[in-house]
């Protein structure tokens, strides 16, 4: 039987699962690290990385793996009740826990810590284990014309995001604008329509607490909270 440990651990503003954008690359602007294990971390390892635009990640499903698994999920493309196969979804509650992302490579720097690759329209939470590091090849792994199952036959409407003058000035622009599209992606369990419930997500450093009222998201109250290193 195989055994796989970890080649890397990624850094990212969601320290909890909880609104993490549901597939890589919806939320372009999401900053993140990849931060190579000591037997990985030499310049050496990534040569040539950076004449590729898009890399894929191989990574687990670190916070699942206790989890129940079954042969059919609900995908919240589908409002999380239609069942389909596990595996003609990407669900995270999979056999063996692992999950395949397509991240756009911004820059590689060897710091005192090691070797770290940072990317963008990463759906990885903070601290999450990465198995392998592949190079995104256009001519093989684009398929433009490609049918997309049941994605294809949902719609997807991003919700309006409001956050109130006091909420927003925690945040830098670039911060406040990434913040703006992962609400608009409306993180709730797909099963919740409670008008009146407040949700908290941690983003960085912050709490940011939220309502959804029809199609219109309201960020309410932002607390500090401690920061973690991932």
């Amino acid at each position: 039987m195989m055994q796989i440990q970890p080649i890397a651990y990624f850094r990212a503003p969601f320290k909890s699962k909880f609104g993490i954008p549901r597939q890589s690359g919806i939320v372009e602007g999401v900053r993140g690290s990849i931060v190579l294990t000591r037997e990985w971390s030499r310049m050496e390892a990534v040569e040539g990385l950076l004449d590729f635009d898009y890399l894929w990640l191989i990574w687990g499903f670190s916070e699942n793996v206790g989890a129940r698994k079954h042969a059919t999920v609900r995908p919240p493309r589908l409002g999380g009740n239609r069942r389909k196969g596990v595996f003609a979804t990407r669900s995270s509650f999979r056999p063996n826990n692992l999950a395949l992302s397509s991240v756009r490579v911004t820059g590689v720097e060897e710091t005192p810590e090691g070797v770290i690759i940072h990317v963008t329209g990463a759906d990885l939470m903070d601290g999450t284990p990465i198995y392998d590091i592949k190079p995104y090849i256009t001519f093989t792994d684009s398929h433009p014309e490609a049918r997309s199952g049941f994605v294809d036959e949902v719609g997807w409407k991003p919700l309006e995001v409001v956050v109130p003058e006091p909420w927003s000035e925690p945040f830098s622009p670039e911060e406040l604008a990434v913040l703006r599209q992962v609400l608009a992606q409306d993180p709730r369990p797909s099963y919740q329509e409670d008008a009146t419930r407040v949700y908290g997500m941690p983003y960085g450093c912050h709490d940011v607490r939220f309502r959804v009222v029809g199609d219109i998201l309201t960020v309410v109250e932002v607390k500090e909270q401690s920061a973690r290193i991932g």
